[in-house]
């Protein structure tokens, strides 16, 4: 069986600056997969050029076994693969109402039965019919990053794609919007790679990770060994330390 995601040799490079090198990863169907690492460190622009959002320079790319090709990426694709961004207050028009928001990429993909979609896609996310027809500056960050995740599931990918999705938020919401995408992924089976900062966000959420520097991945390990300190690398072991009250959080007990 091939895995759900599969990242090989990859390079994108920008002005002869190396965003990523040789970076290799492979992802199993319906795992939680995470990627940390400092600002810069290359993990954000892995997610974008899976998405096509990144230009690749060499290497491979594969979603089930298919091959990506270049950095254009096809509607059968983002049926496949959706992205949630770190900002609810920049991925959101903020001219359209909720009910636009999620009808547009319906009508991008030919579904049909959109009213049924909606009110189930606002449902799953704990909002409701009654948040259709308000604009996104009438919500709060951790209802925008719950509308945000509603549009990216409405055309019921297999992938997501999670950009630091809860570092916008304040700490109060955060662990509310955490578990709610670890309740979908139940449910939907759904695979997710996931970006964030938070040693103890990824610890939670994730079944294995990649630990990324300099746009290189020098270690790889399972959450459980970091949770037990069980890492190699002294730069994995200076994340931990900057990573605050990651020692001491009674959840990675």
């Amino acid at each position: 069986m091939s895995a759900a995601l599969s990242v090989q040799n990859l390079n994108v490079v920008y002005d002869h600056f190396y965003a990523l090198k040789d970076v290799t990863v492979d992802i199993e169907t319906g795992e939680s997969f995470g990627l940390v690492g400092e600002s810069g460190s290359g993990k954000s622009t892995l997610l974008r050029a899976v998405a096509g959002l990144a230009p690749v320079s060499q290497g491979t790319i594969r979603i089930h076994g298919d091959p990506l090709e270049g950095s254009r990426r096809t509607k059968a694709f983002y049926r496949r693969v959706q992205m949630v961004f770190q900002d609810p207050y920049g991925s959101l028009h903020p001219r359209q109402t909720i009910d636009r928001l999620l009808l547009e990429p319906l009508a991008i993909h030919g579904i049909g039965d959109t009213e049924n979609r909606i009110a189930r896609a606002l449902d799953e996310v704990g909002l409701g019919n009654g948040f259709r027809f308000r604009y996104p500056h009438q919500l709060s960050g951790g209802q925008r990053q719950r509308v945000a995740i509603a549009r990216a599931l409405i055309v019921e990918p297999t992938i997501l794609l999670l950009d630091e999705p809860t570092s916008a938020l304040d700490a109060s919401v955060q662990a509310e919007v955490l578990n709610l995408l670890e309740q979908i992924r139940r449910d939907r089976k759904l695979t997710y790679i996931m970006v964030s900062h938070d040693l103890g966000v990824i610890t939670h959420m994730c079944d294995r990770l990649a630990v990324m520097r300099n746009g290189a991945v020098v270690e790889r390990l399972t959450a459980s060994a970091l949770a037990h300190s069980e890492v190699h690398e002294d730069y994995t072991r200076n994340l931990m330390l900057a990573s605050k009250g990651f020692v001491k959080s009674p959840a990675l007990a």
